[in-house]
């Protein structure tokens, strides 16, 4: 059962909740405790959009403040419609409330934007004319391009920051960033009919990066902006949400499976470091090499599952319990030392080979069948259970 505020002050239960008349753009603002901003940022709308281009407004609301009830007051003096979609568990964060306010749109073109004013709407109407004229299914608002700046980035540090992330982003994906001068972007437009919400995996602000990455429309342009001063409040930007960017640029660039093998086998050799120095510890106390090296190449085994959990297979962690996961893992590592030995006779009896050839055969073998068993046994995709559209959100009409 969902909520829908037709007029002020009158609830009416529903079982389905009904969504804005389609406009010419549906604007979505994700927010987090942004109350002291938002009636600002609907005045400027106001003055800015409707005018020259018919629009729809959905917030999609993971606070723990008023931010709701402030924009449902607001709403009462816009000219358009909007809606208020209130997540209770936040999944995905700010990028995850950006793909439930595209699956709630109605319009053709889609524009989001921050909750905190850093944003212009008077840009609007260009980022759509512009993507009309060029026939372009993205447009960027770029700070980095001729008319562009990032002036409201507040000190020296966080400048330092944003640079080094569009930097560290365009390294890694050249082709998919190609033409976009501005990856770290919040402010952008994209048809409805380009997204494609299911394939998107977003953990996070970075919404647009996750966009261009898993479903980058052919033809991607940018119209240049002036990034404004924060209207009120502070920024969201923290430690922890930059490890959690790290985190997605580790999970989009190991998204395809040779990429996954690549990061499987680096992790691989980050784990001897543990087993020495296990193996070291336990012959220093006077254990027979054969037992203390059963047990150091289990630390090696933990070191990479952890390093595998976190870095490669972030996504698939709810399919199994993380025991039943972990244990299925070292089976599958101890599994390979057993098997190493028998593959080494056979290519050195049967094939002919050399010893050293006979092993570097035999590591390479063990280790695809490791990388394979580990993906299909360890960690199988998720199955997705079709749900309501909107089931877990609390939807408001506002206006």
């Amino acid at each position: 059962m969902s909520q829908e505020y037709t007029v002020p002050g009158e609830i009416v239960e529903t079982e389905t909740t009904e969504v804005p008349e389609p406009g010419a753009v549906t604007i979505v603002v994700p927010t987090f405790n942004e109350s002291a901003n938002v009636r600002q940022l609907l005045h400027q709308i106001t003055e800015a959009v409707p005018a020259r281009l018919p629009c729809e407004v959905v917030f999609v609301d993971d606070s723990t403040d008023d931010t709701p009830e402030v924009i449902e007051k607001a709403a009462q003096d816009c000219p358009f419609p909007v809606t208020v979609l209130h997540r209770e568990e936040p999944v995905g964060g700010l990028g995850g409330a950006v793909v439930e306010g595209m699956k709630a749109a109605t319009s053709d073109w889609i524009v989001v934007m921050d909750g905190d004013c850093q944003h212009p709407p008077s840009l609007v109407p260009d980022l759509v004319a512009t993507g009309e004229r060029a026939n372009a299914g993205l447009v960027v608002a770029s700070r980095y391009i001729k008319g562009g700046s990032r002036a409201g980035l507040a000190g020296s540090y966080r400048v330092f920051v944003s640079r080094g992330a569009t930097w560290l982003t365009k390294a890694l994906f050249p082709r998919r960033l190609h033409g976009i001068s501005d990856p770290m972007s919040g402010f952008f437009a994209i048809r409805r009919s380009a997204v494609t919400a299911e394939v998107l995996q977003p953990l996070g602000y970075k919404i647009l990066l996750e966009l261009a990455v898993r479903s980058r429309p052919r033809t991607v342009t940018e119209v240049p902006f002036v990034f404004q001063d924060r209207f009120a409040g502070e920024s969201k930007s923290t430690a922890q949400e930059g490890f959690r960017f790290l985190r997605h640029l580790a999970g989009l660039r190991t998204a395809s499976p040779v990429a996954r093998m690549v990061g499987f086998g680096l992790i691989g050799l980050t784990g001897f470091l543990p087993n020495l120095v296990g193996l070291w510890a336990l012959t220093e106390l006077g254990m027979h090499y054969v037992p203390a090296e059963i047990l150091a190449n289990q630390l090696g085994v933990a070191w990479n599952f952890l390093l595998i959990e976190h870095l490669l297979f972030r996504e698939r962690r709810r399919h199994r319990r993380w025991w039943d996961r972990a244990g299925r893992f070292a089976l599958l590592a101890n599994a390979d030392l057993v098997l190493r030995i028998p593959l080494i006779a056979l290519f050195v009896h049967q094939f002919h080979l050399g010893v050293l050839s006979a092993t570097a055969l035999a590591l390479v073998t063990t280790f695809v069948l490791r990388f394979a068993g580990t993906e299909a046994l360890v960690y199988l995709p998720r199955r997705v259970r079709e749900k309501p559209a909107r089931d877990g959100r609390t939807a408001r009409r506002a206006v």
